[in-house]
């Protein structure tokens, strides 16, 4: 199985930046490809970008797209997002998701998701 486990939440102010890390552990060495989603209070869970397991295609939401940046250490066995010029909308809960032979997206969910970190941007 797979086990995720993010980090690297936290209060941060407007234009601000913050990493988050999601540590990524498998039963085998499979090829994973890995997302991250968010969810706002009151709100469904939304995609906010992804990576394929090679680390060579990413794709991000409009939302986030020029501000938010994805990343694999592969060495380290995370994947990381970098967030910059925060936003109030960012505030959410972060999840890591993960899944093979498929890439997870806006309508294709993980099958595999951590618990989450929380963020919050303030004013």
């Amino acid at each position: 199985q797979v086990q995720l486990v993010e980090s690297g939440g936290g209060l941060v102010q407007t234009g601000g930046s913050l990493r988050l890390s999601c540590a990524v552990s498998a039963a085998t060495d499979s090829s994973l490809n890995l997302a991250w989603y968010r969810q706002a209070p009151g709100k469904e869970r939304e995609f906010v970008a992804s990576i394929d397991y090679r680390g060579e295609m990413e794709s991000y939401a409009d939302s986030v797209k020029g501000r938010f940046t994805i990343s694999k250490d592969n060495a380290k066995k995370t994947v990381n997002l970098l967030m910059n010029s925060l936003k109030l909308e960012d505030t959410a809960v972060y999840y890591c998701g993960a899944m093979r032979f498929a890439m997870p997206g806006p309508i294709l969910r993980p099958t595999w998701w951590g618990q989450g970190t929380q963020v919050t941007v303030s004013s």
